[in-house]
């Protein structure tokens, strides 16, 4: 039991170094170390209050990935709830598996007691992932009045289907709304490339400025998370 706690252990420090983009030398540490280094890695690199409950259920991820899907596909057999249905959906989404989120999704939309604004921000991803461009438009604009849709992630997915389809004009105007200090930075990364494909050259190049200026005065975790989209920045404002 002791040996499958230990790779357990170390495929998850593996996963998260990959996922955020930690230092490669953690790897050695976490192979030829296993417990010391895995613990130091954690304590490191992994653990605060918010994240401590997630460790253990994050492991258990990485050896069974299915196994949180089937344990909520049980919930929601016994109990169909609401909150049950939109668990298992947002366990599909999390799993990139979007075909089977959205009709978990769709299901919950029915269910007139509820608001239906989270479930629809989240089917408008899905959507978005499965390239139903008419779909993304018609929830966005089902919810573009709420104040909870402007300046998110799904205002954001709704210009880029605009695009997809055509209608640049309106597209721009909604894709400028992620342009916010501070945040966004692989979104307003893509606004960027955007605006560049319009021949909007100055507007992409402050928006690339903005992003590397920003990237200078960084956290060392946000650093490590976009450590990528960095890169890419520079290398395109410098070829400007």
């Amino acid at each position: 039991m002791y040996y499958y706690f230990i790779i357990a252990l170390q495929a998850y420090c593996i996963y998260h170094l990959f996922k955020n983009r930690n230092p490669y030398y953690w790897v050695f540490a976490i192979l030829f170390l296993p417990l010391i280094g895995s613990i130091i890695y954690l304590i490191t690199q992994v653990y605060n209050k918010r994240d401590a409950n997630k460790i253990q259920d994050n492991i258990v991820s990485i050896i069974n990935p299915t196994k949180r899907i089937k344990d909520l596909e049980k919930k929601l057999k016994f109990s169909e709830t609401y909150q049950n249905r939109v668990n298992l959906a947002d366990a599909y989404l999390e799993n990139g598996d979007f075909k089977n989120a959205i009709p978990h999704y769709l299901d919950a939309l029915n269910d007139n007691l509820q608001n239906d604004l989270y479930a629809t921000k989240q089917l408008i991803e899905c959507y978005f992932n499965v390239e139903a461009y008419d779909n993304v438009i018609l929830y966005a604009e089902n919810i573009k009045d709420s104040s909870e849709f402007l300046k998110s992630k799904s205002q954001f997915f709704y210009g880029l289907a605009l695009e997809k389809l055509g209608r640049l004009e309106k597209a721009e105007a909604n894709l400028k709304q992620i342009d916010i200090r501070y945040s966004f930075y692989d979104e307003r990364f893509i606004l960027a490339k955007f605006l560049l494909n319009r021949n909007k050259t100055e507007e992409a190049k402050t928006i690339l400025d903005d992003i590397y200026m920003e990237s200078q005065n960084m956290t060392k975790q946000n650093q490590r998370i976009y450590r990528t989209t960095i890169v890419e920045v520079e290398k395109l404002k410098n070829s400007l």
